[in-house]
């Protein structure tokens, strides 16, 4: 009861309080209801991992904390962990792309196992507010999405370190995060890179970035692709997707990468040359800025589109960021080169100019102020129901390796999904669709690991 009076005087008095929850729009529940049963519908995957948990209860006693996208699919990876015997704690991993309806279902679903503290179009404060609260119910796993939940928990929180059997991470920036605080000697967890797991990023960054970033552009902007200079910025995976569905959607499609090494077997200009090859111009900033009428980066680090850049671009250019923060596109400097700027419409923020070479007037429009444009609301929905079913699962079946590790020390530092879940999650989707491999003959077996010569 102490902490429930705690949190009701701490919380911003224009939100409800619904239980332990803290959501805005507590009217929205009835429809959040319906976006759920779509999800669960779409998500088979996930629902076989769900019956298995509630028989098995692998979370009994456990608290797991989560920071990701609060929205339908999130919404089925919550009652899973919850059904699997878990108290779940939930808050968003960014401030606009939370489904106000979702929270609003979750939070009168089952209060006491299930808490959510999010809402779109948090401030800052309002943010870390909500992460804090999911920290205060001293999670014993947590799940993330761009490392703000680890990151805030070891530096506010680090006596709860104590308290935790690890975590999984679902996205590469958090994973680039994670392993800059390993290599620092900082972490102080073990975590799962989900994100690595070949059935995560093959399928989630390469499909589900794609479909849902241009699904977002087009639904918030209503504009033809076809016929367009679509520029995209990184050739990772993300990249990968989205310039592949924009050239089958019509556009004219060029590719920005630079020089230096991405990886250990991988550098910016092998991924160069792979587009090139693939039938994309590759261009320098400088070219891609000039031509460009849509720009989507997909790079993870910070001020890809910047100053110099924005002086080059063409009248009613489109500028939007499918990576993970609100770095990518440099918006303060977008605006102090504005003489005015206003939202025209749902996530579209006009900048208005002179061009730099004309003296002209001149428009450049920035989707869902540079945050997620498939995620932020109300133009972005997020990945399909049947990516995110792969992805969660995932997530799902680390949770409950770290369960079942509890009483083991874990050493800190960033682990690979077993190649075992890796495989077992892919059969698992191909089996939902309805897909049955042939296992190969004896004879090829034994011909595969042959090496001696005539044989």
């Amino acid at each position: 009861m102490g902490s429930r009076m705690v949190l009701l005087l701490s919380a911003p008095s224009h939100y409800r309080l619904i239980l332990m929850s803290k959501i805005k729009h507590p009217e929205l529940a009835a429809k959040g209801r319906q976006e759920l049963a779509w999800a669960e519908a779409h998500m088979p995957v996930l629902g076989s991992i769900r019956a298995e948990f509630r028989k098995t209860q692998p979370f009994k006693g456990l608290k797991i904390g989560i920071a990701l996208h609060l929205e339908k699919k999130t919404g089925i990876l919550l009652r899973t962990l919850r059904d699997g015997g878990a108290i779940v704690y939930g808050a968003s991993c960014n401030p606009n792309t939370t489904d106000d309806a979702t929270v609003a279902a979750l939070a009168e679903e089952s209060p006491g196992k299930l808490e959510v503290f999010a809402w779109a179009g948090q401030t800052t404060d309002e943010y870390y507010w909500c992460i804090d609260q999911v920290l205060d119910g001293h999670p014993n796993i947590v799940i993330d999405d761009g490392c703000d939940l680890v990151m805030r928990l070891h530096e506010k929180r680090p006596q709860q370190l104590k308290e935790i059997i690890g975590g999984c991470e679902e996205t590469t920036t958090g994973i680039v995060r994670l392993k800059a605080m390993h290599k620092d000697g900082a972490l102080k967890l073990p975590v799962y890179a989900v994100n690595n797991a070949h059935s995560k990023y093959l399928l989630d960054n390469q499909f589900g970035t794609a479909q849902s970033a241009i699904e977002a552009i087009m639904r918030a902007t209503n504009v033809i692709l076809a016929g367009k200079v679509a520029v995209v910025y990184g050739y990772g995976w993300c990249g990968r997707g989205a310039a592949s569905r924009l050239k089958g959607l019509g556009a004219q499609v060029g590719v920005v990468e630079v020089e230096g090494t991405l990886g250990p077997h991988e550098s910016g200009q092998n991924r160069a040359l792979c587009a090139l090859y693939e039938g994309y111009r590759v261009m320098n900033h400088a070219e891609a800025a000039k031509v460009g009428d849509i720009f989507l980066t997909v790079t993870g680090n910070k001020n890809v589109i910047r100053r110099e850049h924005f002086e080059l671009m063409k009248d009613g250019a489109i500028l939007c960021n499918a990576g993970h923060f609100n770095v990518e596109i440099d918006e303060p400097a977008l605006r102090k080169m504005s003489s005015k700027v206003e939202e025209v419409k749902d996530n579209i923020t006009a900048y208005h100019m002179k061009d730099a070479k004309t003296g002209k007037p001149k428009t450049l429009y920035l989707l869902s102020e540079g945050r997620l444009v498939n995620l932020a609301r109300p133009s972005g929905q997020g990945h399909p129901c049947e990516i995110m079913d792969g992805s969660f699962a995932i997530q799902a079946l680390c949770c409950e390796l770290l369960a079942k590790s509890r009483g083991k020390k874990m050493a800190p530092g960033v682990m690979d999904v077993p190649k075992e879940v890796d495989d077992s999650t892919a059969a698992r989707i191909l089996k939902s669709q309805g897909v049955v491999l042939d296992r190969p003959t004896k004879e090829q077996i034994a011909y595969a690991e042959e090496w001696k010569e005539g044989t």
